[in-house]
């Protein structure tokens, strides 16, 4: 239990005297759990469910089904976790959007990096820009596996003219955490940068998110600079 661990190393006393970025990730799971069991303390405990879970990567994609089955977390503790993963997403999500200015492709892959290098399933967005480059509106356009039958343009530059996007940046993950593009995917990027030319608003990259790492369709020359 947290009680067995001293005092000066216990999570909550650490983060209220340094810091929660002093905290590792073990630590600020341990505070999540808030007890050990009768035979480990909380942060054993924790060092397991991230072990188990293969680091804070399968954690944020475990179901409670998933979580309940780790010996020592039960319901309670499985919709804690969830709570604070949750929790950290929609903070994220909430971040003030029109104070972002793209600048750079890794200026883009960073903004949706740790929301989307988690995601099971391949997730279509778009990054609304305005004539500054800042971002106006983030819309996911698509779940699925991406091919051009389900990704059309117009569904993208609707968007983009109901906000009155001067540019549109698209990005999608691969679940794989390679972000090599397929065909498909430079196929869709071609047709996105035709439709862009017809409607007046620009294409300005299409990025594949891994795990942490990008592929810029604009930085290799898949999109005319």
């Amino acid at each position: 239990m947290i009680r067995d661990v001293p005092e000066e190393d216990r999570p909550r006393e650490r983060l209220s005297r340094q810091g929660p970025a002093s905290l590792s990730n073990a630590e600020l799971v341990a505070i999540l759990l808030r007890t050990g069991t009768s035979s480990e303390s909380v942060l054993q405990l924790a060092n397991r469910v991230l072990s188990r879970s293969e680091g804070l990567k399968g954690l944020a994609g475990s179901t409670l089904n998933e979580l309940v089955q780790i010996r020592g977390i039960g319901p309670a503790k499985a919709i804690q976790l969830l709570a604070g993963i949750e929790l950290g997403r929609r903070v994220f999500r909430a971040l003030p959007s029109e104070r972002i200015q793209i600048r750079s492709p890794g200026d883009a892959a960073d903004y949706v990096m740790d929301e989307m290098r988690h995601l099971s399933q391949e997730h279509f967005l778009c990054l609304f820009l305005n004539t500054k480059n800042r971002v106006i509106d983030k819309k996911c356009i698509f779940v699925g596996s991406l091919n051009s039958s389900v990704v059309h343009p117009r569904e993208v530059f609707r968007e983009a003219i109901r906000r009155s996007s001067a540019g549109v940046i698209c990005v999608h993950n691969h679940p794989s955490g390679d972000p090599t593009p397929s065909r498909e995917d430079i196929h869709v990027t071609e047709r996105l940068v035709e439709a862009g030319q017809i409607v007046g608003i620009e294409l300005l990259d299409h990025i594949i998110i891994g795990d942490h790492r990008y592929y810029s369709m604009k930085e290799k020359g898949i999109i005319p600079v």
